[in-house]
């Protein structure tokens, strides 16, 4: 463009210069620009020169929405940072390159805290003593759902589909555990006894219920085992033990009453995760 220059701009505090970002027009002071150590003090304290237009704007080949919200900082020392993760995200792109570090410090810790909201975590503890799952039941106050899974004790296995039904109780598993990890403190244990696979579920610090995903076939010679995979079953349990989520009370006799023995079937079949929300809805089960 004609009439472009190279100059060296300096001067007092209350100095205004002409900004033209990416096409976006700011009209602010030197003191502003220079207040904290970034490039933009570089540029206009006269230590490297900046390029004008023949109006006298400073021309920056920078994204200009962003740099109002840099100039808002640099001002006060302190914005409101975007909702959105894209505006976060662009703004803590130019942040690094004005080199407005407090800027890009806070742009990073609130991008890392929507990215854990986002995405749920969920940590399931795996048992490698007895001695160490009892003290995770005792010391939580959440009720607690283990499995106890030993596929190396499955090679007995008697049916074909033995091995399926395993790694269907295994999704199970990890599936509630992502669905309830804030209410509910999930545990694997990969070592414990001779059992193939088995439920067991805690409130309040004692075993109240217990499923048995194995059964004894006998054959022409000698008996075996096979794996099942109660998920009825598994559900109706998750669903009674989430009652003992108050610490000071036990769960409401009366609803134990009503939801102990019955099966999780809806329409024909299993709960969905929908129906698993309304862990108290006595009329969506129907009785064995």
């Amino acid at each position: 463009m004609s009439g472009e220059q190279r100059l060296v701009i300096k001067g007092n505090d209350s100095k205004y210069v002409k900004l033209n970002v990416g096409g976006s027009l700011f009209y602010t002071t030197i003191g502003t620009l220079t207040k904290q150590d970034t490039m933009l003090r570089a540029m206009f304290s006269g230590r490297m020169e900046v390029l004008t237009d023949q109006e006298g704007w400073v021309l920056i080949d920078r994204c200009g929405k962003p740099f109002g919200t840099i100039l808002s900082f640099l001002r006060d020392g302190t914005v409101a940072l975007p909702e959105s993760k894209r505006d976060l995200q662009e703004l803590l792109t130019e942040s690094k390159y004005y080199l407005v570090q407090s800027l890009v410090d806070q742009c990073e810790t609130a991008l890392k805290k929507k990215t854990e909201e986002l995405e749920p975590i969920c940590r399931v503890p795996l048992i490698t003593s007895q001695k160490e799952e009892q003290a995770l039941i005792a010391n939580t106050a959440k009720p607690v759902v283990k499995l106890l899974c030993n596929r190396h004790n499955n090679k007995y296995s008697y049916t074909s589909n033995s091995d399926d039904n395993l790694l269907r109780n295994i999704e199970l598993f990890d599936k509630l555990s992502l669905r309830f990890n804030g209410r509910v403190l999930f545990i694997k244990d990969v070592i414990g006894s001779n059992e193939i696979c088995c439920w067991s579920f805690y409130g309040h610090g004692t075993k109240v219920a217990e499923t048995c995903c194995t059964s004894i076939v006998y054959g022409t010679d000698k008996k075996h085992t096979k794996v099942e995979f109660p998920e009825a079953k598994i559900y109706e349990e998750t669903l009674n033990v989430l009652l003992y989520e108050d610490r000071n009370k036990g769960p409401d006799a009366e609803l134990m009453q009503a939801t102990r023995g019955y099966n999780l079937e809806v329409g024909g079949g299993y709960a969905s995760d929908d129906d698993m929300d309304d862990h108290s809805g006595a009329s969506r089960m129907r009785r064995k």
